[in-house]
């Protein structure tokens, strides 16, 4: 014959074997400070946020490799005013494309890629395995608008640092002008201090002479 239990007597037991709550607290060993991590771009101001994949041309394999999905920012520098290409890996945050300085530049020419109006290509000098290399870039966005919207950026960009370059290089130009010019002047004023002076040292060197003399008999 079968035993039935009482459901009382197994609340009971349940109860008993449940942990009690005491209301203490527990400390806990090591406490984490919050850590505050620098990205690099503190100091820069956003000029373009896109969402893209990254592809890099591979000489050896002859191929296109993936770089990485993630973000393509344009950065300008608050202070230098120059503009530079970072990419970063989503999940990761790795930085799978760095164009430093911009080395967008006019020579850095952004065509669409053929065949498919939501991708462009480029070469640029990438720094961002450590090492500068010469690679050429090929990024996919997820709309036709997206890319033309990179594309015309990257022009824009690119023209404003060439002009700002010809006017360096007119500004040096002019100052290295005005240095020879200076310069010229320095060396002409010393070269008629130095025939003053050796005027002046022969016309003593005559007057001692003269006095050296003897009179002539009569």
């Amino acid at each position: 014959m079968a035993s039935t239990a009482d459901p009382e007597r197994k609340e009971e037991e349940a109860a008993a074997g449940e942990e009690e709550d005491t209301g203490a607290q527990v400390a806990p060993i090591v406490r984490l400070e919050e850590v505050a991590i620098s990205t690099g771009e503190e100091n820069e101001d956003v000029i373009l946020d896109l969402k893209a994949k990254l592809y890099r041309f591979d000489k050896d394999g002859n191929q296109w490799k993936e770089r990485g999905a993630g973000t393509v920012k344009l950065l300008k520098h608050k202070e230098t005013a120059k503009v530079r290409l970072v990419m970063r890996q989503s999940k990761t945050l790795k930085i799978c494309a760095n164009h430093l300085g911009l080395i967008v530049i006019p020579t850095m020419s952004v065509q669409e890629h053929v065949g498919n109006d939501k991708s462009c290509v480029w070469h640029a000098a990438d720094f961002a395995d450590g090492e500068l290399k010469d690679e050429l870039f090929c990024i996919r966005f997820q709309s036709v608008e997206n890319c033309k919207n990179f594309m015309e950026t990257m022009q824009e960009v690119a023209e404003s640092q060439q002009k700002k370059e010809e006017s360096k290089d007119a500004s040096d130009a002019a100052g290295l002008i005005e240095k020879l010019t200076v310069e010229d002047k320095k060396s002409e004023e010393k070269t008629k201090e130095e025939d003053t002076v050796a005027d002046k040292e022969e016309k003593v060197a005559e007057s001692e002479k003269k006095v050296e003399e003897p009179a002539s008999s009569t």
